[in-house]
């Protein structure tokens, strides 16, 4: 059974469509985010511990 005869009105969910698009596309930004920011904070934290290590300073 097909809830939408097509494509167009899929996306348009019954004029609702802009809303609910719109609230996926802001989860996944925030999930990306969520995975983004530890890897990151990692490489920042890895490249300091060593300049620190080179430099002769203890962490």
């Amino acid at each position: 059974m097909i809830a939408f005869p097509s494509l167009a009105d899929f996306l348009a969910m019954g004029r609702h469509g802009a809303y609910v698009w719109s609230a996926y596309g802001f989860c996944l930004a925030l999930m990306s985010l969520n995975v983004m920011q530890p890897l990151l904070a990692r490489r920042r934290y890895l490249k300091d511990l060593a300049r620190r290590r080179r430099r002769g300073v203890s962490p």
